[in-house]
C-alpha cells in the first residue's frame, strides 16, 4: 500500500476543485483526503493499495472554465491506512460540500450554454452563406439587367446619331432649296425689271402721240 501527498496550486479554491478531486479519487478506489490551504493551494493526501498514482495525477490537472490546475507537486511515503474513504478536510468557517457542487453545476451550465451558442454560431454561419449566395445570384441579375440597359443606351445612341444625321442631311437639302429659292428670284427680279422698264418705255411713247394729237393734255 503507498500514499501520496500532492500539493496543487493555479486557480482552484472556490470553484469546485475539491468536489472534483474527490469523485475522481473515488473512481480510482483510493482513501485520504483534500484540503484547501492558505496560500490559495490545495492539498491532497491519498493511499492506494495498487499503488499507481499516474492516472490519478493526470486526471486531477484539471482545466475548464472555472478550474485552471497549474503545477502539481507530489511526494510519496508510506502508507498508514488511516482513512477508511476519500472525503474533504473543512477548516474553520469554509462553506460544506454544497458549494462545490452548486460550482460544479454552475461548470456544467456554462459548458452547455457554451455548445449551444456554438451551435448557433454555426447557423449563423449557414444563414450568412445562405444570404451570401442568394446576394450573389441577385448580384448576376443585376449585372445581366445592367447589361441590357447599355445595349438599350448604345442602340438610343445609335438612333439619335441616325435622326442627328437625317437632320443634317436635311439642312444641307433646305440649303440648297433656299439658295435655288434665292438664285430664281433674283432671276425673276431682273426679268421682271426688264419687262417694266420696256412696259414703261411704250407708255412713254404712247403718251407723246397722244399729246400730239391733242388727245391728251
Amino acid at each position: 500500500m503507498n500514499k501520496i501527498r500532492a500539493t496543487v496550486s493555479g486557480r482552484i479554491q472556490n470553484v469546485g476543485y475539491r468536489a472534483k478531486v474527490i469523485g475522481i479519487a473515488k473512481d480510482f478506489g483510493l482513501t485520504g483526503f483534500v484540503q484547501n490551504l492558505d496560500d490559495g493551494r490545495v492539498r491532497i493526501i491519498a493511499e492506494s493499495k495498487k499503488g499507481d498514482f499516474g492516472k490519478f495525477l493526470d486526471a486531477i490537472r484539471i482545466k475548464n472554465t472555472l478550474i485552471d490546475v497549474t503545477d502539481v507537486e507530489v511526494e510519496h511515503a508510506d502508507a498508514t491506512g488511516d482513512f477508511a474513504d476519500f472525503y474533504k478536510l473543512v477548516g474553520g468557517g469554509e462553506t460544506d460540500e454544497r458549494l462545490d457542487k452548486a460550482s460544479d453545476y454552475l461548470k456544467e451550465m456554462i459548458d452547455v450554454m457554451r455548445a449551444g451558442f456554438g451551435s448557433l454560431d454555426s447557423k449563423m454561419d449557414v444563414m450568412i452563406d445562405v444570404m451570401r449566395t442568394g446576394f450573389g445570384g441577385l448580384d448576376s441579375k443585376m449585372d445581366a439587367m445592367l447589361e441590357k440597359q447599355d445595349m438599350m443606351v448604345e442602340k438610343q445612341s445609335e438612333t439619335t446619331e441616325e435622326i442627328r444625321g437625317g437632320f443634317e442631311s436635311l439642312d444641307s437639302e433646305m440649303d440648297v432649296m433656299i439658295d435655288e429659292t434665292r438664285g430664281l428670284r433674283e432671276d425673276m427680279k431682273g426679268y421682271m425689271d426688264k419687262k417694266f422698264g420696256k412696259i414703261e418705255g411704250e407708255l412713254d411713247l404712247i403718251k407723246g402721240a397722244l399729246k400730239e394729237r391733242g388727245i391728251l393734255c
